[in-house]
């Protein structure tokens, strides 16, 4: 079968193979795949008739749910650029997004989880934002917005299946713009195109063994590659069911694996080991589920046999990527031995190439490390409307630069022995230390901090801030994080504060991040 060439062609084709199969299921709701696209291009009409068009950017900060998918997929289908924020950010993080992404459209939820998302907003100043959807829920903030219902009642009629026209919408057209925090501090929006996702997420699903009628459960957020690209987007492609989790709850989740057979479930080691955690004290029925993809953090050999034993998968894979590749760069194939999915994060998935490449820009000997460089139809177009930026990480041959240090062995097979040089991922979220300082350095007690990574038992890795005072002033350190925690997402915040005389620099002044993590060593 040929491969579609956007996504709307890929939701085309879906409506067709599969019909009446369910494509998405969430709090007893069912919509097959027909009514998926029948719904993507009804609220298509919606947001032609607000006034979006091609290439404008509409922006999703909203947690997992039906509707989600069905903006998103009508978002492509009208040419619009999706823009995902993460649900976990403040106010003042979500503004500078929307400011520069000149976002015309935000889709958003009421109070969820005590945070009214909207009210978050009304103080800043957002000059290209000049409307508001409301998926569910109400706000009290004072600025204008619609609610969904109100919305839907005011769309065009839908034409006729059959009538259909998604022709506009090109291969290398925009489809999406994942913003990324780089060493810099400064936020980065990742530019993808319709292709290189259908590609991308093909091959992603041929390697791990995707199929028509899995049922796959979403519990990675939708704002994320690994939620968004290979969770609905993969999902799409091989005609296996949506089970969006609109929060993480470990009870709920071992109840939808039950109740629904789930077969398929992706996600950090965190969630493994919750799942593992959860079997203690339950009895629940895991003996549907067939396939784990992991690969957020590293994964102990031990936790891979507990997943088999335990929990009853019969494949678990490992794979690596970043937002920069479309989210993917490297997977296991099935069939790939316990220890190499322990110790390896797979091979290049078919069309990208990978090399370690040493100071000089030259390719290392097998077994040796360097610097992981990834080309390929997967590497993004480049960073919104930053092209230094985008010079910085591709070079003039088409190489990502991606900043993590790996080894590739005789087999093709890469191993990845340190993380990018000061980032650390905490619950399966990469952290950014410049950003994190940079907020931090708002605080009025606070004249210098840097930030490093530290091991956790139950996050992998969490934050800890040395912070040097201003002149006169007692900071407390529990004010600080108090402070941290409303202006910030809260797995920025660093878990452990330290009040330091002096930070350790260079000759240049520049902080030295080793003699940090040395210190905290000692």
């Amino acid at each position: 079968m040929e491969l579609p060439q956007t996504i709307p062609e890929a939701l085309v084709a879906a409506a067709h193979r599969f019909g009446d199969r369910d494509a998405v299921v969430m709090n007893g709701l069912r919509i097959s795949f027909r009514r998926l696209k029948e719904d993507a291009a009804a609220i298509a009409g919606s947001f032609r008739a607000s006034g979006l068009r091609k290439g404008d950017r509409l922006a999703i900060w909203a947690p997992n749910s039906v509707n989600w998918i069905v903006v998103s997929l009508a978002a492509a289908c009208m040419g619009a650029i999706i823009v995902p924020l993460n649900t976990r950010l403040k106010g003042k993080e979500a503004a500078d997004i929307l400011r520069r992404c000149r976002a015309r459209m935000l889709v958003t939820v009421g109070n969820f989880l005590g945070t009214d998302y909207l009210s978050m907003l009304q103080d800043e100043l957002i000059p290209d934002l000049e409307n508001v959807l409301l998926l569910s829920g109400s706000s009290s903030a004072q600025c204008q917005f619609i609610g969904w219902q109100a919305f839907i009642d005011v769309r065009p009629i839908a034409p006729p299946a059959a009538d259909f026209d998604f022709s506009e919408i090109l291969p290398n057209d925009v489809c999406d713009i994942l913003y990324t925090s780089g060493t810099t501090g400064q936020p980065k929006g990742v530019v993808c195109s319709h292709q290189q996702n259908i590609r991308v997420y093909s091959a992603w699903g041929k390697a791990v063994g995707l199929r028509a009628g899995d049922r796959y459960l979403i519990v990675n957020p939708l704002f994320h590659s690994f939620g968004f690209k290979a969770g609905l987007l993969a999902c799409l492609i091989a005609g296996a069911t949506m089970y969006p989790m609109e929060t993480f709850d470990v009870a709920l989740m071992s109840e939808l694996i039950s109740s629904e057979s789930i077969t398929v479930l992706p996600g950090p080691p965190t969630i493994f080991q919750s799942l593992l955690a959860f079997t203690l004290t339950s009895t629940v029925n895991f003996t549907s589920l067939r396939l784990a993809v992991t690969g957020a953090a590293s994964v102990p050999p031990i936790l891979i046999r507990q997943m088999r034993e335990q929990l009853g998968f019969r494949d678990v894979l490992t794979a690596y990527g970043l937002t920069e590749s479309a989210g993917t760069v490297t997977i296991c194939p099935l069939g790939t031995s316990d220890e190499i999915v322990a110790n390896r994060c797979g091979r290049p998935i078919p069309g990208v190439e990978v090399q370690c490449w040493d100071e000089a820009g030259t390719p290392v000997q097998v077994g040796a490390e360097g610097e992981v460089v990834v080309r390929g139809y997967n590497i993004m177009q480049g960073y919104f409307e930053d092209d230094a930026a985008t010079r910085q990480t591709i070079d003039s041959g088409g190489w990502l630069h991606t900043g993590d240090v790996g080894v590739l062995d005789e087999n093709g097979f890469l191993r990845i022995t340190d993380r990018k040089k000061d980032m650390y991922i905490a619950g399966g979220f990469n952290c950014y230390p410049a950003e994190i300082e940079r907020i931090m350095s708002n605080h009025p007690a606070i004249a210098q901090v840097a930030v490093i990574g530290i091991p956790d038992e139950r996050l992998g890795e969490v934050g800890k801030a040395f912070v040097v005072a201003q002149p006169g002033a007692l900071p407390e350190i529990a004010e600080i994080m108090a402070w941290c925690r409303v202006n910030m997402a809260n797995y920025k915040v660093p878990r452990q504060l330290e009040l330091v005389a002096s930070l350790p620099t260079n000759a240049a002044g520049k902080v030295q991040k080793f003699a940090l993590r040395e210190l905290y060593a000692d």
